[in-house]
């Protein structure tokens, strides 16, 4: 992460002062959350393919893609995306096939499809965070209450931030779906989530979701990494909850945004660095610059904008886009690009 090691610094640097307003004093590079360095196999950065060996970056026909098949059943997709009835490996056909459509019809059709891909800085420019909704006052307290819903990476590392400055975080999930973590990288897992408490739900069912909503209910901030669509199926509604709990600081953190078009798009943190132009370059070509680096950025400009909240002791409703969150951190690394043509 040496190329991107300023963004960071300085994003630690302004968590560790937040945290000092409402807790324990926190430095989020000692708590092993920033990188997964020892907790999978991780090739070089510098080339078109991720170091973590999931997402590529791909010329379309009038500029460059980022592509993530973390997933084993998105390469089923490939031909729906590409609009071809060829078969065969997926890389194969993305590497023969995607020059022949431009990156916007690209980006439309994963959208469509659920695909985690994105234009090479589609992103720039884009804020990190944006408080889409301001709720009321609400009183201090000597340990905050926090409910983790989010998974994977950006939203448990705000979380184990929190968790750190002494807040009471618990970290909520489904028996039925679990946090991919606990079995692709259980020590990372451990780190993110070691000092939080744990709970396991059925959401599918009428009872687990009454219980998750009368935690949030109780709660001064929740963390969620899902987009919009999934919250019925977990019993949720928006409004409804920032309602019925109008001091609640809701930290959404999504691939592209929370709002419109954006919330329906898949994104995971090579994909999301990519479209932030976090990458470096090789010749005429765009390079990864280290794993996953939209995950990193997202979660600690995600714990900044809570710790704010909470300083300010106000309710609100706070999107993260992790593209966004990419697009600061390569702006102030000086990555910033007119075009990847």
């Amino acid at each position: 992460m040496s190329a991107i090691r300023p963004a960071l610094d300085a994003l630690c640097e302004g968590v560790e002062r937040l945290t000092a307003w409402v807790g324990e004093t926190v430095r989020p590079q000692d708590l092993g959350v920033l990188d997964r360095a020892g907790h999978l196999p991780l090739g070089p950065p510098g080339g078109r393919v991720s170091p973590n060996g999931a997402c590529r970056l791909v010329r379309a026909a009038d500029g460059w893609m980022a592509l993530n098949l973390a997933r084993e059943e998105d390469r089923d997709l490939i031909p729906a995306w590409l609009l071809t009835g060829e078969t065969g490996d997926a890389w194969d056909l993305v590497e023969a096939r995607a020059a022949d459509h431009s990156c916007a019809a690209l980006v439309e059709r994963a959208a469509l499809l659920g695909l985690p891909a994105s234009r090479v800085g589609e992103a720039a420019g884009a804020p990190a965070v944006r408080a889409l909704r301001h709720g009321e006052d609400r009183v201090a307290r000597d340990a905050w209450r926090v409910v983790d819903l989010s998974a994977l990476w950006a939203g448990p590392l705000c979380g184990a931030i929190l968790a750190a400055t002494g807040g009471a975080v618990t970290k909520v999930e489904s028996v039925r779906r679990p946090d991919p973590t606990r079995a692709t990288t259980p020590g990372f897992h451990k780190a993110l989530n070691g000092a939080k408490a744990e709970l396991a739900l059925d959401l599918a069912t009428p009872a687990g979701q009454a219980g998750l909503r009368d935690r949030i209910v109780q709660a001064d901030v929740l963390i969620t990494s899902a987009r919009p669509r999934a919250l019925p199926s977990l019993g949720l509604d928006a409004d409804t909850l920032l309602g019925t709990n109008p001091g609640l600081v809701w930290v959404a953190i999504t691939g592209h945004g929370w709002a419109g078009e954006a919330g329906v798009r898949v994104a995971f943190g090579d994909d999301a660095a990519a479209a932030g132009g976090l990458v470096g370059r090789v010749g005429d070509a765009p390079a990864f610059l280290g794993d996953a680096l939209a995950d990193p950025v997202a979660g600690l400009a995600a714990a900044a904008a809570v710790l704010t909240a909470l300083a300010d002791r106000r309710g609100a409703f706070l999107e993260v886009s992790m593209a966004g969150a990419a697009a600061s951190a390569a702006t102030a690394s000086g990555l910033e690009r007119a075009a990847w043509a």
